[in-house]
């Protein structure tokens, strides 16, 4: 694979927005119907802290961290290009987002997944992140999965 460079921005940037309509397009895929009660948490237009992984110039993954509580970030809008999937590339963007909250002075990193994303549950499992109760909006939802993580410090 080509050497991966990772890019902090936020949702203004063009190459995070057509990531992030790929990523709806999946999302639809593999939700139906459903996909329209969870697109109203997953609007962009706001997001001060977005990043954008390139294979070269070509971007190939994004992902965001919005506040979600006083010494949270919520993990947001991940998304990698099916080709380049299986590459690390998911781990890039997590870990980057990861540090970027640490250094916001944020404790801990929150994230809500779907059963119909095992490969996503797989690599956030493997990062460390632990599976809690389902928080907010995602409470008693039978396809979401909510996690957090403790960051290196906090």
């Amino acid at each position: 694979m080509v050497m991966l460079r990772i890019k902090r921005t936020d949702s203004s940037d063009k190459d995070f927005q057509q990531l992030v309509r790929e990523l709806d397009a999946d999302l639809l895929l593999r939700n139906g119907d459903e996909q329209t009660f969870y697109s109203q948490f997953n609007k962009i237009d706001m997001i001060k802290f977005a990043v954008v992984a390139y294979a070269g110039d070509i971007p190939v993954g994004c992902g965001a961290i919005k506040a979600f509580s006083a010494d949270a970030m919520e993990v947001k809008r991940m998304f990698v290009q099916i080709p380049s999937r299986g590459k690390g590339v998911a781990r890039a963007i997590l870990t980057e987002l990861e540090q970027w909250a640490h250094e916001l002075n944020y404790k801990k990193c929150v994230l809500e997944t779907g059963t119909r994303q095992l490969e996503a549950m797989g690599m956030y499992e493997s990062g460390g992140y632990l599976r809690i109760p389902n928080y907010a909006q995602y409470e008693g939802l039978a396809h979401s999965l909510c996690c957090e993580k403790v960051l290196n410090g906090g």
